[in-house]
């Protein structure tokens, strides 16, 4: 005699997720598993953000010399101070002394005792940059990597009297140590704007 296949044989085995009102383990792993890879994203995400800052400072350091490069990334204290200079008109350095430029510029300093300090020391800091715009030609001043430039160095000639802009480089009667010092605090000037730029 043949035997019947039981056709009802109940499951020996349940799974955990065909058991009402109970979750699925895998789906807790999943979720820790998701937000332990966010957290290693946001770790990594910020160290590279704070090294790559490190190294644009550096950089910036190393290329415009020194204390110049700080005062040029100062972040200002308040809202923007500006001291416009009065409009300077130059001959230029081209054959013939025909070509001449007429340039506003306008000083933003990191705030209002700054703008004091900048003030005392200002016939000298107009002078040397009348020296600088003098120096130049009218073909280099009409290319705007030429402006960038002399704006610059204008920038790092405004910082002489307070110890910055020629790294090693005392203003007179000033030792060496009291520039050093100077480097490492907050330079007056964070940034050199024209406000008129004429060249004829």
């Amino acid at each position: 005699m043949a035997t019947k296949p039981d056709a009802a044989k109940p499951d020996a085995v349940k799974l955990d997720a065909d058991e009402p009102g109970k979750k699925p383990v895998w789906r807790k792993k999943m979720l820790i598993i998701v937000i332990a890879g966010v957290m290693v994203l946001v770790l990594v995400g910020g160290g590279a953000l704070f090294f790559i800052s490190k190294k644009r400072a550096a950089a910036a350091l190393e290329g415009t010399g020194g204390a110049s490069a700080v005062a040029a990334e100062a972040v200002p204290k308040g809202p923007p101070v500006y001291l416009p200079l009065d409009n300077m008109v130059v001959n230029l350095a081209d054959p013939g002394g025909e070509k001449v430029a007429q340039v506003g510029i306008t000083l933003q300093v990191l705030d209002a005792h700054a703008s004091d300090s900048v003030k005392a020391y200002l016939p000298s800091i107009r002078s040397g940059v009348l020296m600088l715009i003098s120096q130049r030609t009218a073909n280099e001043l009409l290319t705007q990597e030429g402006k960038q430039k002399l704006a610059k160095d204008i920038l790092r000639e405004t910082l002489i009297p307070f110890g910055g802009g020629q790294a090693g480089a005392a203003p007179a009667g000033v030792k060496k140590k009291a520039v050093k010092a100077a480097a490492q605090a907050d330079l007056p000037v964070v940034a050199v704007l024209f406000s008129s730029f004429i060249v004829q």
